[in-house]
């Protein structure tokens, strides 16, 4: 009974994303088939895994895929490059980047040093998006999205690239939402949450059921 709940919201975000990218081929004056290069937020415990069940319902459109996570998440990095590699074997012409940036704040460290760390990674990160320069960002609540995002709006206050953001809670936020939510609620183009609870709380947010 609960897959069915997961798919109907899983159609409702593909659904999404297919407007933005339709948005963007317009804005663009591009074919509407062209491929819309899509930057994707990794993180430590579930995160990495729920934003993959996503992923796994994109078209092959979406490419190239430029995966971003901090650079001491092995663990991201082996999933992701399980996901790629079965991707590849339904879509030949897969292609896909691995990235690396410092970790904004690791476990049990102070408020004030992550500061600094963050600032850091911000540093870091901006150059890398720059280069990358994605038409759509997807993230679900890792600290490592915070610079990355940034990064992201910085391209366009410096009218180099105008980037999409799609925020998505994470399913485990049922009536808060996580630190980064709670930055990126202001920031993002679409936020979307899981719960309605948070709906009610957050009216900017879009609420889609549960989509992982």
């Amino acid at each position: 009974m609960d897959a069915l709940p997961a798919a109907l919201g899983a159609a409702a975000l593909l659904l999404l994303l297919l407007t933005v990218r339709l948005f963007l081929s317009r804005r663009n004056s591009s074919p509407r088939t062209a491929p819309l290069s899509l930057l994707v937020v990794a993180g430590s415990g579930g995160h990495t895994t729920e934003i993959l069940r996503l992923l796994s319902s994109l078209s092959q459109s979406y490419s190239p895929r430029h995966y971003i996570f901090a650079d001491s998440d092995k663990m991201s990095e082996d999933k992701i490059r399980t996901f790629e590699q079965k991707r590849a074997e339904t879509f030949s012409n897969s292609q896909f980047t691995l990235n690396r940036i410092p970790r904004c704040r690791e476990v049990r460290q102070s408020w004030s040093s992550s500061v600094l760390t963050t600032l850091y990674s911000i540093l870091y990160s901006f150059p890398l998006t720059f280069r990358l320069k994605p038409d759509l960002i997807l993230c679900n609540g890792p600290g490592t999205c915070v610079p990355v995002c940034i990064s992201a709006l910085l391209l366009e206050i410096l009218v180099l690239k105008k980037v999409i953001i799609v925020y998505v809670e994470s399913i485990c936020r049922v009536e808060t939402l996580s630190l980064s939510g709670k930055i990126l609620y202001y920031f993002s183009d679409y936020f979307i949450v899981q719960w309605p609870a948070l709906k009610t709380k957050y009216p900017k947010s879009i609420y889609l059921g549960r989509i992982v």
